[in-house]
């Protein structure tokens, strides 16, 4: 099983591509392109904190904040990409892309951190079978 500190790393690892091949595909027009890149360094920094177990809940509270502020920033891109396949010709298709698949995993990112706080929060406390 995949723990959520290595999820929080393989996160960072895509978003990180994300931010280069969307840089290196707009001709390196626009240094925004790197965003997801900027996040996915943040998200190794804290799986890489998180491996430690007395700071893995705040690091990951802190990475499902990340994911939730990757999110509304990127949500525009999913309409965006929606939008163009409407047919709309003014849509920045490197740009929409990008944001689409940062605000995807994003999603699913928050959707397994949810799962895993949940599974915590049910599983039964080493100290409590010992009294």
């Amino acid at each position: 099983m995949i723990t959520m500190p290595k999820n929080t790393i393989i996160l960072g690892i895509l978003l990180i591509a994300i931010g280069i091949i969307g840089y290196l595909a707009s001709g390196a027009a626009s240094a925004t392109a790197l965003i997801p890149a900027i996040f996915g360094a943040v998200f190794i920094l804290l799986g890489k904190v998180a491996e430690n177990e007395s700071r893995r809940m705040v690091a990951m509270h802190l990475a499902q904040l990340l994911a939730l502020l990757g999110i509304f920033g990127t949500f525009r891109g999913i309409l965006n990409i929606i939008s163009w396949m409407g047919g709309d010709p003014e849509v920045n298709v490197i740009a929409a892309t990008a944001q689409t698949l940062m605000a995807v995993l994003c999603i699913g990112y928050l959707a397994l951190g949810v799962k895993s706080f949940i599974d915590a929060r049910r599983a039964p406390k080493a100290d409590e079978g010992m009294s």
